[in-house]
Formats: C-alpha cells, sequence, structure tokens
C-alpha cells in the first residue's frame, strides 16, 4: 500500500467508536486522511477509542444506522472519496438476545450505507466490512472461499449473510462495473476472520475475557475450548481494507467484489491454544476452567481459504499466530498511554 492514497483524503469512517474502527481510525490520521466517523457511543469509558481521545483524531458524529436521514445527510455533506463500513452489532451471543436489532443494525444499516452513496454525486469507494461467518457452515473441516454458499445458523452470522446479498444487490443494481464509467462508484465487501489486539473490551469475546479475569485473579471461563478459528491482529485486516480502498480507487471494475482476510491455515488455533498462549506471553500462568452453556449454538469449527485476496491484491499475513497473541499480551501488559502504544504497533506492523 502506497501511503499517498489517503494523504488529505475524506474518509467516512462507520464504527469508529469500536475496536476495530479504533484502529482504523489512528491508521488513517497516521496517513494523513481526513476523517468523519459515524457510529453509537462507545459502551465503556475503557474502550479503546476513549483510551486514544478519539474526538480529536475526527469529526465524530454519535447516532444510529437506523437514523437513515441523519447517516444520508452526514454523508453527503462530507462528500467522501472512501466510505469504510465497519458499524455492526458484531457479538453472536448478543444476537440471541436482540435478534431483531442485530438484523437493523447489521441488514438495514449497510443497506442505508449503500443507499446514501448512491446519492453521492461523485466518484466514491465503498469498503463494506462482514465477517467469516457469512457461509453456511457444515464444520466439515473445509475452508470456506468466496464463491461458497452464503448461510448462518445464529442471527448475527445470518444477518451478516443477508448484508452481503445487500451489498450484490446494490453493485448489480446501482453500482455495475459494467457501468463504472456511467457512476464512478465502486463497492467490495470483507469478510474477515476473528480478530484479536489490544484494546478490546468487548464482551464474551475470548481475549478481553481473559484480560478482566486476569484484573480479577480469577481463572478465565471458556465456553468451547475446543473451537477452531482462523485467529489475526487487528492490523492484518486494518491494512488490508486500506491496501483493497487503493486498488478500488485504481480500478473501480476489477476489484469490486468480495474477499476472504484470514490468517494461513497453519496459523488457526482452538480456544484452549490462544489462551495458553496469551498466559504465557503475559507472563502468567494459564488459568481456566470449562462452563459449556447450552441452549446456544456457536460453530466449532471455521476456517477461510485466502488465496483470492493473495493473488489479486498480493497481500498476505505478516504475523503468525504466536505473534499476533504475543503482541496483543503486549499491549494489554503494557502501562503505557494507549495512543502511544497502538502507534508503536502500527509502526512496527508497517516495518514487517
Amino acid at each position: 500500500m502506497t501511503h499517498e492514497t489517503y494523504l488529505g483524503k475524506r474518509i467516512f469512517l462507520t464504527g469508529h467508536t469500536g475496536f476495530k474502527g479504533a484502529w482504523m481510525l489512528q491508521v488513517l490520521r497516521g496517513l494523513g486522511a481526513e476523517v468523519m466517523g459515524y457510529a453509537l457511543a462507545p459502551e465503556h469509558p475503557n474502550d479503546l477509542y476513549c483510551q486514544i481521545n478519539g474526538d480529536r483524531l475526527c469529526q465524530s458524529i454519535i447516532a444510529d444506522l437506523s437514523e437513515r436521514e441523519k447517516l444520508t445527510k452526514a454523508i453527503l455533506d462530507f462528500h467522501p472519496d472512501f466510505i469504510f463500513h465497519l458499524a455492526a452489532q458484531a457479538l453472536v451471543r448478543r444476537s440471541y438476545r436482540l435478534p431483531v436489532a442485530t438484523f437493523a443494525a447489521n441488514v438495514m444499516g449497510t443497506a442505508h450505507v449503500l443507499d446514501a452513496m448512491r446519492e453521492l454525486g461523485k466518484p466514491c469507494v465503498g469498503v463494506m466490512i462482514t465477517t467469516d461467518k457469512v457461509y453456511e457452515n457444515p464444520e466439515q473441516g473445509e475452508a470456506f472461499s468466496e464463491t461458497d454458499k452464503l448461510g448462518g445458523y445464529d442471527p448475527y452470522s445470518a444477518s451478516k449473510a443477508a448484508a452481503e446479498i445487500v451489498i450484490e444487490s446494490y453493485r448489480r443494481s446501482f453500482f455495475n462495473p459494467e457501468k463504472f464509467s456511467d457512476h464512478q462508484k465502486a463497492i467490495a465487501s470483507l469478510r474477515a476472520g476473528n480478530v484479536i489486539g489490544g484494546g478490546d473490551f468487548s464482551e464474551d469475546r475470548l481475549i478481553p475475557d481473559i484480560v478482566r479475569a486476569l484484573a480479577k485473579n480469577e481463572p478465565v471461563v471458556l465456553r468451547n475450548p475446543n473451537s477452531v478459528r482462523p485467529w489475526q491482529h487487528v492490523l492484518e485486516p486494518v491494512f488490508a481494507y486500506l491496501l483493497l480502498g487503493q486498488k478500488m480507487a485504481e480500478d473501480g471494475i476489477r476489484y469490486s467484489t468480495s474477499f476472504n482476510i484470514g490468517p494461513e491455515r497453519a496459523d488457526e488455533r482452538s480456544v484452549a491454544q490462544v489462551t495458553n498462549t496469551f498466559y504465557e506471553a503475559y507472563g502468567r500462568q494459564a488459568a481456566f476452567e470449562v462452563k459449556p452453556e447450552s441452549g446456544l449454538h456457536e460453530a466449532g469449527l471455521l476456517m477461510l481459504d485466502n488465496g483470492k485476496i493473495k493473488r489479486e491484491l498480493s497481500w498476505s499475513p505478516k504475523l503468525h499466530a504466536e505473534e499476533a497473541i504475543r503482541w496483543t499480551a503486549e499491549w494489554y501488559a503494557d502501562g503505557r498511554d494507549a495512543f502511544q502504544k497502538c502507534a508503536e504497533q502500527i509502526d512496527r506492523y508497517q516495518s514487517c
């Protein structure tokens, strides 16, 4: 990725107050972009966005994706060159408690962003972020490629699969690559595997659960220690999003498609393996207990084929699994200011 791509550009970033969004915001500001964020307020005062003082890094609009008129006005008034749509209800277990809200945010929220982009009277690149959980998953050990069937057992997974259908519909109906010279809009979707990194304090996620357990000097509770996921450090997808945005700006026809973003197959790890590695990197002895929870289905096996993004974008993961976990543990163990910690890891990642 060439850093000049985003220098002085206007970036509309949804979900900027979230874990991944806060990392994205800091990277974009480091690249010299002008950022407008649109998201719900941070849930906790120690969220990463608050720790890096995100309000000084962007124009921030605190609002819901369901507020269509407000969202549309924000996008049209800002006149963005790029839209990175990260905002979502992103928690599987919460989606069981709040299924309708999850579908509203993830399906209609995405439609609202795309429809505002349709009204935008200038060229624009739209990068829509979904998840590895968009695939119909029979858990047979096969890694999913972008052409595999979409589906979803839980409301979160199903809502993201539905969002992919919305994205494809808008791409065909309004942003068709064959008519790119007319509309000058390019949209792509990216399906990232499980993301870890410093500053995540979300509920029902492995690393935040470990950090909270360490703070209380208690063993962490694991629901599914043998579940296998494509774990990756947060900077892997963040820089992949930016690389794709650059490619789309250069060729809005070729890159208007979907991509998986995940680690190499050799770097897939079980929940128990990630837990043990994190504790070791943190300098503490692993302590966990297993308490399976009945009644809520969560996939036990999920793997991605990252061949397409490697071929089309010449992208490949920079960090092996143990490095990603170690960087994450180092962030939480480091007592320095969060902005400084993120900046140091961003610089280190770019020099890999």
